[in-house]
């Protein structure tokens, strides 16, 4: 079982962020859109400093990928 961060305590206290706005912004939490894009910015900021985006699922490139001729020869 996996254990619960605390990801903004974490982001607080490694002062990578630390400017009063975004400190206020990770204390009290998001007020409007553009706040909450930029929270949503910093998590994903934390999570590449951990190292934790590599343990998102590879995107499927060749899914889509085939043109009409490939479908038609298919179907024939």
């Amino acid at each position: 079982m996996k254990e619960k961060i605390n990801w903004q305590k974490e982001f607080i206290e490694s002062e990578r962020f630390n400017d009063r706005f975004s400190k206020n912004l990770l204390e009290h939490g998001a007020k409007n859109f553009m706040q909450g894009i930029y929270l949503g910015y910093m998590y994903s900021r934390w999570r590449k400093i951990r190292g934790l985006d590599k343990d998102d699922p590879i995107e499927n490139t060749g899914q889509m990928q085939s043109s009409f001729k490939d479908n038609e020869k298919k179907i024939k």
